[in-house]
């Protein structure tokens, strides 16, 4: 197994924009480390003391400086995009890949660039494997194939990467299923029953992973320029439902027929050879952890 990056220092000086439960993460391992950390976010209630709150909405221009940064993450969602309904749209063209309206997400981006006093060292975009959705073969997929957005969402998505290329310079980390405390939405699944389609292909990436991961993009000296952030273990969603089942005790959730094959697979080799190793590298491991700490708060909960 690959050693993990070699380090570099910490940032002075950092700025979450979107700044949400991921973001919250990294910033308290941030300021841990001895490290400035400014949280941007529309409403900022909730941010750690440890944080310089900025109450910002990037969806209109923003009419004070932000404040100078070495390191800059960028975890806005994409919003709803809206389709455009102009006709004569030719396919491939800039206005054709571009959603008529993003949700705000791209305009956020540009608003964020104009308000920099200069563009940091280091910036790192999370965008999303929804932008290779459309690979439909099974095949393995690494960074080396190329975007495949299916639907509007995908397609702002993979538009931000490229506008944050182009204004940034940035690193483009795409997590698949973010999963860990607070994101219990396959738990949930279960317990209640819900029919699930269970030849759907899956990947998945524990939070605990996902936040070493841009600490380590952060902090390493020469980062990967693109990053899938996927566990080495994808699966049909199937086998990961009923091995939830076993460990919670419960009949597995019925299956959606017809069975659909859907979804991608995606080899991880470039996280674990950057990374070294991971906390999680299954689903077992990762819902092990998560049944466990569940557990453990329920009985803490009893009289």
């Amino acid at each position: 197994m690959s050693a993990p990056p070699p380090s570099q220092h910490t940032p002075d000086r950092t700025l979450l924009v979107g700044c949400g439960a991921l973001g919250t993460r990294l910033g308290q391992r941030l300021a841990a480390d001895g490290g400035e950390v400014f949280g941007l976010r529309r409403t900022t209630a909730g941010l750690p003391v440890t944080f310089t709150a900025l109450p910002v909405d990037l969806r209109s221009p923003v009419r004070t400086a932000l404040p100078a940064v070495d390191a800059l993450v960028i975890t806005l969602p994409p919003g709803e995009p809206v389709a455009s309904s102009a006709p004569g749209t030719a396919p491939g063209s800039a206005s054709a890949r571009q959603p008529a309206h993003d949700g705000g997400y791209l305009t956020s981006l540009r608003n964020l660039a104009a308000a920099l006093p200069q563009v940091p060292p280091r910036v790192v975009l999370v965008s999303s494997t929804r932008v290779l959705g459309g690979h439909t073969h099974g095949r393995p997929l690494t960074e080396l194939d190329a975007p495949a957005p299916v639907g509007l969402r995908a397609a702002t998505l993979l538009e931000g990467e490229r506008l944050a290329t182009e204004l940034f310079d940035a690193h483009i980390l795409r997590p698949a299923g973010i999963y860990g405390p607070g994101r219990e939405m396959l738990l949930r699944k279960v317990l209640e029953g819900a029919p699930v389609q269970y030849a759907r292909r899956t990947n998945r990436i524990h939070e605990d992973d996902l936040v070493r991961t841009l600490h380590a993009l952060l902090t390493t000296e020469e980062p990967p320029r693109l990053l899938h952030a996927v566990d080495r273990a994808p699966a049909p969603l199937g086998e990961v439902i009923t091995y939830i089942a076993q460990r919670l005790g419960v009949p597995p959730p019925p299956a959606i027929t017809p069975a659909e094959a859907t979804g991608t697979v995606l080899d991880g080799t470039r996280l674990l050879d950057f990374l070294g190793s991971l906390e999680h590298p299954t689903y077992q491991s990762g819902y092990d952890h998560l049944i466990a700490a569940r557990n453990g708060a329920e009985s803490g909960q009893q009289p």
